[in-house]
């Protein structure tokens, strides 16, 4: 926690202040309870009066006063707040092998439902572009913060042709969605973005989904991720599937065929190493939806800062009505 005016926290001394005065009226009132005669109406009003209830207003004002002093500090909190212009990639694998229902109901199924859950939660002006890929990246949706026009891609994405381009292009896909976020840098950074890798972090990230090993394309997972680093493009990288998960091919002179499918944790960890990301493994599709919530609520976000003051301002006044209705619910009464 910062202070606009850190200065005024000294009023903060007021609540020591008004302990002593607190004590110095209790010993007053002993003084005068025992110079009071009648020791029976005494007796009367103290019987009826648990001893701590006396402390708990006295409490609840303290607290309500150094609350009041810290606000008049213009306190501030740090948050992660939308970043202007910020853009998020994402790079969903829509190879044969998203079709294993190890993730149900399909591995690809639960990637759709948790780039929906993502989307849900990203910031509003955020802008999201979507590629799919499997022997060759494809742009589904450029990027926009028209979240119709993602939706309306990502329910398109289906499953290519085995025979015609087929496969996992993991390196190419990485370097047309490099090419597709230093397209969409603002263009006061543009020129920056597009000769040094010195432009700031977190005006664009790829989220890059896959199940698989490459298998096709012209550039390694490395390679591309080499050139997402030179971009200062972080990536963040999901495996998804189970080391257990198969598909069916059929067709051709054996017939019907099961063909393991394991996911390629060790490729996408050293992509988002290399790139200054994070990695997720998601065996399960409830893993998949939990990591795409939570770069939700990371992607597109800077570090910054919330004033916090008209918060501390209500719990002060709301201690200060505590501490009025006890005392007056609490207080001896003479019978």
């Amino acid at each position: 926690m910062t202070f606009g005016h850190p200065l005024l926290l000294l009023a903060l001394l007021l609540v020591p202040a008004v302990i002593g005065l607190y004590l110095l009226a209790e010993r007053r009132r002993m003084r005068y309870a025992v110079a009071f005669t009648n020791l029976e109406v005494l007796a009367a009003v103290a019987g009826t009066q648990r001893p701590w209830r006396r402390y708990v207003p006295p409490a609840l004002f303290l607290l309500a006063l150094a609350a009041l002093c810290v606000a008049v500090a213009r306190p501030y909190r740090s948050v992660l707040v939308p970043a202007e212009k910020a853009t998020v990639i994402l790079v969903v694998d829509i190879s044969g092998s998203m079709q294993a229902k190890d993730v149900k109901p399909t591995r690809l199924a639960a990637a759709q439902a948790a780039v929906r859950t993502f989307l849900d939660n990203v910031p509003d002006r955020l802008r999201v572009g979507l590629i799919s890929f499997a022997g060759e990246p494809f742009v589904g949706a450029p990027p926009t913060t028209d979240r119709e026009v993602v939706q309306a891609s990502l329910d398109q994405l289906g499953v290519p042709d085995f025979y015609s381009f087929g496969g996992t292009a993991i390196g190419d896909a990485l370097e047309r969605a490099v090419e597709m976020g230093k397209t969409a840098v603002p263009d006061e950074a543009q020129t920056i973005a597009l000769t040094s890798a010195a432009r700031p972090r977190g005006l664009v990230s790829i989220l890059f989904l896959s199940d698989g090993k490459q298998t096709r394309g012209f550039l390694e997972p490395l390679e591309g991720a080499e050139l997402a680093r030179s971009a200062a493009i972080p990536v963040y990288t999901i495996a998804l599937g189970t080391r257990n998960g198969t598909v069916t091919r059929r067709g051709g002179f054996g017939g019907p065929r099961t063909i393991p499918v394991p996911p390629d944790p060790t490729t996408l960890a050293a992509v988002a190493r290399l790139t200054g990301g994070k990695f997720f493994a998601a065996r399960t599709a409830d893993a998949l939806e939990s990591a795409y919530a939570d770069l939700g609520s990371r992607l597109g976000r800077v570090p910054g800062k919330t004033e916090i003051t008209w918060q501390l301002l209500a719990v002060a006044a709301a201690l200060l009505v505590a501490a009025g209705v006890l005392s007056a619910l609490w207080s001896p009464r003479f019978p």
